[in-house]
């Protein structure tokens, strides 16, 4: 089952999205490179990125983590993906939240409303109590767009996750369920 907004349609991982993942992956390669961690040089191959959907595709099915291409309704063509991982039930019910954008489709509320359909979903469907993301001091983009959902600081997280071999700081955002409370 996938999932649609108003302007774009969230689908699930799958095998036969590859090369619409490896195209974004490629597009985004230097856009992102400042935000992500480092990737292995074979990481930008058709069969890298089969492993990578596979391992999406079993943490889904485990129900350790939930995916999202973000795909404008009018194309054919992921420009955003969304992962909610290390999600934890018992008392603590929580996940982490991590997103991005095609460097050409900024600036146009796609993420806004897809982390909208997809936070609501989330808390809908796994009954989650809380959701937690992490953002580099200088993504301010990113930022806006988890306040904008109701995302509150909560702190930050020192030396939080190496990024291009340089252990980087974080600020920590959450949401909080109000269904859960």
């Amino acid at each position: 089952m996938n999932h649609a907004t108003e302007r774009l349609r969230l689908k699930y991982p799958d095998i036969n999205d590859a090369g619409l993942l490896l195209d974004y992956e490629m597009r985004n390669r230097e856009f992102l490179l400042p935000w992500l961690p480092e990737r292995a040089p074979d990481f930008y191959t058709l069969d890298s990125i089969k492993d990578l959907i596979s391992s999406q595709k079993d943490e889904i099915e485990k129900r350790k983590a939930l995916y999202f291409y973000i795909i404008p309704k009018s194309e054919n063509k992921i420009i955003g993906i969304i992962g909610f991982s290390n999600i934890v039930y018992g008392p603590f019910q929580s996940c982490f939240l991590a997103y991005r954008l095609d460097c050409h489709e900024l600036n146009r509320g796609y993420a806004t409303e897809a982390l909208r359909h997809a936070v609501m979903f989330l808390f809908s469907e796994y009954h989650l109590h809380r959701i937690e993301a992490n953002v580099m001091p200088g993504n301010n983009p990113s930022k806006h767009v988890l306040q904008k959902l109701g995302f509150e600081y909560e702190g930050m997280s020192r030396k939080y996750l190496k990024i291009n071999g340089i252990w980087e700081d974080h600020e920590h955002y959450v949401i909080l369920n109000p269904d859960v409370e």
